[in-house]
C-alpha cells in the first residue's frame, strides 16, 4: 500500500518536472490518444462522461495541447490568439444574422470587432499571424485550450473563457485578459478609464440639461469595466445630491432582457429625464423601444450609451455616448504579449461624445 502511494507520488513529481503530453492524459483518463485529441479539437464527437473524464485528467496534469513549437520571446511560431464569445451556434443562425445585419446597424461592428481590428493592425505591423477562436458558452474549455495550443500568446475577452483554463494556459504562454481585471493567476490586462468617462457624461446631463431624474440601464458589476461605469454614474449623482437607484436589469446582445426591463417604466407613464445605458448596444435597443412606443427622444426622455461603436453615428437621433479607445486596446494587448510593456498598463482615456440623443444640437 505504502509502496503504491510512493509510486504514485513519484509519477506525479515526474510529470510536474516535464511537460505533460497527450499520452499522459490518455493514460490517466483510461482512453485512447485519439479520444483525447477529439476532446479538445472536436468535443461534440465525444460522449459527455468521457469528455468530462478527459478534461479532468488534463486539468490535473496541467496539460495544454501543443500543435507547434511555442515561445513568443524566441519567435518560434510568430502567432497569437484572440478568443471571444461566439454569438452564432450554427450555419442557419449565421445566415439569419447576415440577413438581419443588412437592416440593423446594431449587429456589426461591435465593441469586440473594433478591438479585434486593433489586434489585427498591430499583428500586421509586426508580421505576426493571428488565430481567432470563440466558444458558445463561457465554460467552453476545449475551444480555448485548443486555440492556446496553437499560438505563442493569447488575448481573451472578459468572461469568454474559464479563469481556471486561462490560469493553466498562462503557465505556458503569455495571456492578456480584456475587461479591466485579471481573473486568472499569471495573466495581465489593459486598463481603461471607464469611471471618469461616465462621470463626465452624467455631469454634462446635470449641468447642461438640468436633468434630475436618472435611470441606469445595464449591468453594474458583472465585470470590472461595468462596475467602473456604474461607479462613475453614481459618483456624479451623489455629488449633485441625488439618490442612486438600482439599475434596470439589462445586458448587451440580450435585446429581450432590455425590452422586458423597460416595459414597467413605460407602463407607469412617468418617464425619467434620461436613460443612461451601460453600453451602446443596449442604448440602441432603448431607442427602438421608445420609438415604437411613440416617445420622442430627446423631447420626452434623453438616452445615452457607452463604447462609441459606429452604429451610434447612424442611429436616429445620433447617440450621445462615451468613446472607448478600442483600437488602442487591441494594439496595447499585443504589446503586452510581446512583453514590451511592464507593470500596470493604462488606464487608457475615454471621452464623452455629445450628440442629439441627450438634447444637444450637435450630431458629431
Amino acid at each position: 500500500m505504502d509502496h503504491d502511494v510512493r509510486g504514485d507520488r513519484a509519477e506525479e513529481c515526474d510529470l510536474m518536472a516535464r511537460r505533460p503530453t497527450v499520452y499522459d492524459v490518455a493514460e490517466r483518463a483510461g482512453v485512447s490518444i485519439a479520444t483525447v485529441s477529439f476532446a479538445f479539437a472536436q468535443p461534440e464527437r465525444v460522449r459527455k462522461k468521457t469528455l468530462d473524464t478527459v478534461l479532468a485528467a488534463a486539468a490535473a496534469l496541467g496539460y495544454v495541447p501543443n500543435v507547434s513549437a511555442r515561445g513568443l520571446a524566441k519567435g518560434r511560431t510568430g502567432a497569437i490568439g484572440l478568443y471571444s464569445f461566439s454569438y452564432l451556434l450554427d450555419d442557419g443562425e449565421r445566415d439569419e444574422l447576415r440577413a438581419r445585419a443588412a437592416d440593423d446597424a446594431r449587429l456589426f461592428p461591435l465593441y469586440s470587432d473594433l478591438v479585434q481590428r486593433g489586434v489585427e493592425l498591430e499583428c500586421r505591423r509586426r508580421g505576426l499571424a493571428l488565430m481567432l477562436g470563440s466558444g458558445t458558452v463561457p465554460d467552453d474549455l476545449p475551444a480555448v485550450v485548443d486555440v492556446a495550443g496553437r499560438v505563442d500568446g493569447l488575448i481573451a475577452f472578459a468572461g469568454a473563457a474559464p479563469a481556471e483554463a486561462l490560469a493553466r494556459i498562462a503557465r505556458r504562454i503569455p495571456v492578456v485578459e480584456l475587461g479591466g481585471e485579471t481573473t486568472a493567476a499569471g495573466t495581465r490586462t489593459v486598463l481603461v478609464d471607464h469611471r471618469s468617462g461616465m462621470r463626465r457624461l452624467v455631469e454634462h446631463l446635470l449641468r447642461e440639461h438640468g436633468h434630475r431624474r436618472f435611470t441606469y440601464v445595464g449591468e453594474e458589476s458583472v465585470t470590472a469595466e461595468f462596475a467602473e461605469r456604474f461607479g462613475g454614474y453614481s459618483d456624479a449623482l451623489t455629488a449633485a445630491g441625488l439618490a442612486v437607484d438600482p439599475p434596470l436589469p439589462s445586458a448587451p446582445a440580450k435585446e429581450a432582457t432590455t425590452r422586458a426591463a423597460l416595459a414597467p417604466v413605460l407602463a407607469r407613464g412617468h418617464l425619467p429625464d434620461v436613460l443612461v445605458c451601460a453600453t451602446d448596444q443596449e442604448a440602441l435597443v432603448v431607442l427602438n423601444v421608445l420609438r415604437d412606443a411613440g416617445i420622442d427622444v430627446p423631447g420626452q426622455v434623453a438616452v445615452t450609451g457607452f463604447d462609441g461603436i459606429i452604429a451610434t453615428r447612424l442611429s436616429s437621433p445620433p447617440l450621445t455616448t462615451v468613446q472607448q479607445p478600442m483600437e488602442a486596446i487591441g494594439r496595447t494587448a499585443v504589446r503586452l504579449l510581446l512583453e514590451e510593456e511592464t507593470g500596470e498598463v493604462g488606464p487608457l482615456p475615454t471621452e464623452p461624445v455629445i450628440r442629439a440623443s441627450c438634447g444637444c444640437l450637435s450630431s458629431n
